[in-house]
């Protein structure tokens, strides 16, 4: 029987709210162990000694009120005692590991720089610092097992040691690997559970091998960068960054082009490359119809094996348990019950390694993780109800949550908020899983089918190349980033504005209003940033780049040609200083002298660029050098030429002319350094005086032998890093307006020497650092001169 009318309506099923009955005391833990990294353990204690009397007597009142009615009064008070427990066990695991670090024997070594040999087991692969104050070093995480002192006294005590290397031999260590080392003990920077720092330039001496499983990933990593080789340098070096989290041949410049657009969590190990390989063999699994168990066992056996692929080092951990977190509520279509989980991971994993805390890897992973599963269901479901195909909805709800989620990490590192992470990142989805597929099955094969897996590298190498040319035009976007208060004080912003931002837009007359007024803000604020002053800034007539301890120069010719003086100690600085210059031709590079801080980076200049000419010193010394620039010159078809004092070398607008070495010098302090090519630049009517390396010695020729007002500059890129060899009637022939520092943060040599600065700002420089102030800039303005400075990111030491 047909029924007439229409049927009432059916009102919509509401998402259930999420289970957060174990965020409070995950939260709890994780903060207090934060803050008891920073503030030490007796601030710690008061603070725990303070919760645990609350939630005792917190925990007594709501056993009392069992029998009455308020459920939701019980439920809040309930997670107030979480709360207060979290703070309690945090504060106690983080004081007992406090403890250790803060040994009084260790520290009162740190403190004496005593020399000492350590026995030390390695916790993770050495990590080369690209601008260190000696090029070359290694950065070494490991776990001290025994100290022996210089009067022979043995201390046993499991410390963690940071080791800084300068000796080749230590790169091909393993984790697990026990060896010996001697050295010289330093204080940590504090923060962590670093409990001192051990700076060698020796060997190891290796005790044993490291474990069977971690030679067995030491095998198939180093199969899979042999099957990358011969890939272009940019995806060829990004592969192995995405499938084990191997960025050692990763070209500094995508690595950049990476953060700009909110890209970086590619370039290692995360929850996401676990569950897409985990998920991978769940789709086989289920494609072969095998049971839950056997699919689980499946999964499990992929886990593991990935795990020991990209070795289990505590990062890998972390990331194994938020990827496997994550793939458990997809797989079980559950996400309630994965919200619990990850708090029980987050508070699991900082109780046993609290120095997790403090991690922003561990941080962009929890949020990510979180992100997923709190806020891209809603967001799917309402795209799904707004007509979105389901397709679509998810593509757009994934990165969009994991963004939001990790925007505030992100900016407090980098301080910028990206405009362009959301739709990078959507593009990005379709490349990454096939790249780490292909990647994992690369390096899986290499060791029996080499053919196999540079087949599979290559067929890897398309989706890297897609991901590289997302990142490279992304960054390239006007606009693209803005920026933002970094550290701890703009994540917090950030995060606050999220916060309020989500609560806010759950009313519709909120939700259009904020995205009225959102639109209308980046409408109003993208004409400003294409017009105002980038980088780099209109007029500029030298750049000093940020290159760590070295020099590298750039005199503007016209748009997109440079002179460029001297290459620095590594390619990708260079480079990168280079690219934000916008320069695509150099027409002529000055070598001052062949040190590897000047010339480490030839290949860098050379990178992508037309180099017409390299025009180098009369002195060989030192002969590597040498050999170096030479080669990069033959490779890149450029001219060699030399030159002497009195030389002129006019490209364009920029007139170069020679002022020493006035003769060979022989028998000084550093004959290279005072064999330097000294020369005097002038450019937009501004002269700029370059003097290499130049000390004391060549600089008094250079006075001696000069004509009255031949060393008058404008500006003066101060010789040799700032030292203290420097000449002063040198200095007051000089008599600059602006001072420019080429000088590496941490470096190890006392550049640059504060009194030097205070003279020269004393005479009226305006002193202009690129450890602390980034790339620098002096600009001809319609009254003289003016500086720029691009600024340091935080996190980074040039």
């Amino acid at each position: 029987m047909s029924r007439s009318g229409s049927s009432p309506p059916v009102a919509e099923a509401q998402p259930a709210p999420p289970d957060l009955r174990l965020a409070g005391l995950a939260m709890a833990v994780w903060l207090t162990t934060l803050a008891g990294l920073h503030v030490g353990s007796r601030p710690l204690l008061l603070a725990a000694g303070t919760a645990a009397v609350l939630t005792s007597c917190g925990a007594l009142h709501l056993v009392g009120r069992l029998g009455q009615p308020r459920a939701a009064t019980r439920r809040y008070g309930w997670i107030a005692v979480a709360v207060g427990l979290g703070l309690v066990c945090g504060a106690a695991a983080t004081t007992a590991r406090l403890a250790v670090r803060d040994a009084p024997p260790i520290r009162a070594l740190a403190e004496q720089r005593a020399p000492v040999t350590a026995d030390l087991i390695v916790r993770d692969d050495p990590r080369p610092i690209r601008s260190a104050g000696r090029p070359g070093m290694l950065l070494v995480s490991t776990e001290l097992t025994r100290l022996t002192g210089p009067d022979g006294r043995r201390v046993r005590a499991p410390v963690r040691l940071l080791v800084l290397a300068t000796d080749p031999a230590w790169r091909g260590l393993l984790p697990g690997q026990r060896l010996t080392a001697d050295g010289r003990l330093g204080l940590p920077r504090g923060g962590d559970l670093t409990g001192a720092v051990l700076s060698t330039n020796g060997p190891p001496v290796r005790q044993g091998a490291s474990s069977w499983a971690q030679r067995a990933a030491g095998t198939l990593r180093a199969g899979l960068q042999r099957a990358c080789a011969p890939l272009p340098d940019d995806p060829g070096g990004l592969l192995p960054g995405l499938v084990v989290g191997d960025t050692s041949r990763l070209p500094p410049a995508v690595e950049e082009d990476f953060q700009a657009t909110g890209m970086t969590h590619l370039n290692a190990v995360s929850g996401s490359n676990v569950a897409i390989v985990v998920g991978a063999v769940l789709l086989l699994a289920r494609w072969a119809r095998a049971g839950p168990w056997l699919a689980a066992g499946l999964c499990g056996v992929a886990l593991v094996g990935f795990v020991i692929l990209v070795r289990p080092s505590p990062s890998v951990v972390r990331a194994a348990t938020m990827g496997a977190i994550g793939l458990a509520a997809l797989a079980a279509g559950r996400p309630r019950a994965a919200l619990p989980a990850l708090a029980a991971a987050i508070t699991v994993l900082v109780l046993v390694d609290p120095e997790l805390a403090g991690d922003p890897g561990f941080a962009l992973s929890v949020l990510a993780t979180g992100g997923l599963l709190l806020l891209a269901p809603r967001w799917r479901d309402g795209l799904r109800r707004r007509g979105v195909p389901p397709g679509v909805a998810e593509a757009l709800a994934v990165p969009a949550a994991a963004q939001l989620a990790c925007g505030p990490v992100v900016a407090g590192i980098s301080g910028t908020v990206s405009l362009v992470a959301v739709p990078a990142n959507l593009l990005a989805v379709p490349a990454i899983a096939p790249a780490t597929i292909l990647g994992v099955v690369a390096a899986t094969v290499s060791p029996i089918w080499p053919a196999g897996a540079e087949f599979a590298a290559w067929l890897a190498s398309w989706p890297a190349w897609w991901l590289v040319v997302i990142a490279r035009h992304g960054a390239r976007l006007p606009g693209g980033t803005l920026p933002w208060p970094g550290g701890v004080p703009g994540a917090l912003l950030l995060a606050g504005l999220t916060v309020a931002l989500l609560v806010a837009v759950r009313r519709p007359l909120v939700r259009r209003l904020v995205a009225v007024v959102g639109v209308a803000a980046v409408l109003g604020a993208l004409p400003v940033r294409l017009v105002a002053a980038g980088w780099p800034p209109p007029g500029w007539v030298v750049v000093a780049c940020a290159v760590g301890q070295g020099d590298a120069l750039v005199l503007p010719v016209e748009p997109g040609r440079a002179v460029v003086v001297d290459a620095g100690p590594e390619p990708g600085a260079v480079d990168g200083c280079l690219r934000r210059l916008g320069v695509r031709e150099v027409p002529l590079l000055v070598i001052s002298h062949f040190h590897a801080d000047h010339v480490g980076g030839v290949a860098g200049v050379f990178r992508g660029r037309r180099v017409g000419a390299v025009l180098m010193p009369p002195s060989a010394e030192p002969v590597e050098g040498r050999d170096l620039v030479r080669a990069a010159a033959t490779g890149g078809r450029a001219t060699l030429l030399t030159t002497v004092a009195g030389a002129r070398h006019p490209v364009g607008g920029v007139d170069l002319l020679v002022l020493g070495p006035p003769y060979p010098l022989a028998g000084t302090r550093s004959d290279p350094n005072n064999n330097s090519l000294v020369l005097r630049a002038t450019v937009a009517g501004v002269r700029i005086l370059l003097p290499g390396d130049a000390e004391t010695e060549e600089q008094h020729a250079m006075v001696a032998r000069a004509a009255p007002g031949q060393l008058r500059a404008d500006v003066l890129k101060v010789a040799h890093h700032g030292s203290a060899y420097q000449d002063l009637r040198f200095l007051d022939e000089v008599r600059p307006s602006v001072a420019l520092v080429p000088v590496g943060a941490g470096n190890t040599y006392g550049h640059p020497n504060l009194g030097l600065l205070t003279r020269l700002s004393r005479g009226g420089a305006r002193v202009l650092r690129t450890d602390t102030d980034g790339d620098v800039a002096a600009i001809r303005s319609g009254d003289g001169l003016a500086v720029a400075r691009r600024g340091v990111l935080p996190g980074h030491r040039p």
